[in-house]
């Protein structure tokens, strides 16, 4: 015990705080919870909801400063007819208007069922440059039952008043192709984001997405 109670000691200052060396995978056993204050990564289900022919879903409430990374899960998003781009907007009063300046990238992977095409690209045509439009994340979605998109996007501290909004968004879909969408940007405003809304340009859709916070 008293190599390991020196052990212990030289890794303690002299005002009683432990040194980043002190703790490891194995240095703390049996925890059963953590202080309030300790971000440990849960997801938080806020809210979801589900579209059946519906032209958009709008989420208008719940985004606020309680979480700094709220995240968007798309699932089994289906258009009423096939090829047209789900794409989203942000808004900074409550979902009045969906027309947040924004700069972005895309590129995306895909590869037919028939084993005949595949190609991995930058789409510059699908990006935005200081665009108040909306910004395509998923596209070619089938209407077929075997066909859907699926996906999720990241979107951090909305509520800032003084940074950019970040986000992230990684999108597959299927119309005899497997589609990878991956897109980044910023909505370039300091005021806060508080609603968001999905759609395709001229489609209605059946799917649900569930928004969480990540704490």
């Amino acid at each position: 015990m008293g190599t390991i109670t020196r052990s212990f000691a030289n890794n303690i200052t002299t005002s009683g705080v432990l040194l980043p060396a002190s703790l490891t995978n194995n240095s703390i056993a049996n925890v059963t919870s953590y202080n309030a204050s300790v971000a440990t990564g849960n997801m938080v289900l806020i809210s979801s909801q589900t579209a059946s022919n519906s032209a958009s879903i709008s989420f208008t409430t719940g985004i606020d400063s309680t979480y700094k990374e709220y995240q968007f899960w798309l699932v089994n998003i289906l258009p009423k007819s096939t090829g047209d781009k789900f794409s989203f907007n942000a808004s900074t009063n409550s979902g009045t208007n969906y027309n947040v300046v924004k700069t972005t990238t895309l590129f995306r992977a895909y590869h037919d069922e028939a084993d005949t095409a595949g190609i991995i690209d930058y789409v510059t045509a699908d990006d935005l440059a200081q665009s108040t439009a909306f910004q395509e994340i998923g596209r070619d979605t089938g209407a077929n039952s075997d066909e859907n998109s699926c996906g999720v996007i990241s979107l951090f501290n909305p509520s800032s008043t003084t940074y950019v909004k970040h986000f992230i968004s990684r999108n597959a879909s299927s119309a005899s192709y497997a589609f990878d969408h991956f897109v980044a940007g910023y909505f370039n405003t300091t005021s806060a984001i508080n609603a968001i809304q999905f759609k395709f340009p001229s489609n209605n859709f059946d799917g649900t997405i569930l928004m969480y916070g990540i704490v």
